[in-house]
């Protein structure tokens, strides 16, 4: 497919078809590289994006109740 560079501000931008861009999975985000002299166009790679956005912690759960009660009141000698 051919397509022209285009003038946006001090840099160059192509219009990329919607079709290609489905059949790539491109979504607002890629990762630009260069490989020689080809630059490289990928979808962006986040499998962990979001993933902590569900967690609930526990309420009223004391993390140290299963530890055992350290009653001996002498120093450590190391």
């Amino acid at each position: 497919m051919l397509s022209q560079l285009r003038k946006i501000g001090n840099s160059r931008g192509i219009i990329i078809p919607a079709a290609l861009l489905e059949a790539c999975e491109l979504g607002d985000e890629v990762d630009l590289r260069v490989e020689g002299k080809t630059l490289v166009i990928e979808a962006l790679n986040a499998p962990r994006k979001a993933w902590f956005d569900s967690y609930k912690p526990e309420d009223n759960v004391d993390a140290f109740a299963c530890l055992p009660i350290d009653d001996a009141s002498e120093e450590w000698q190391w």
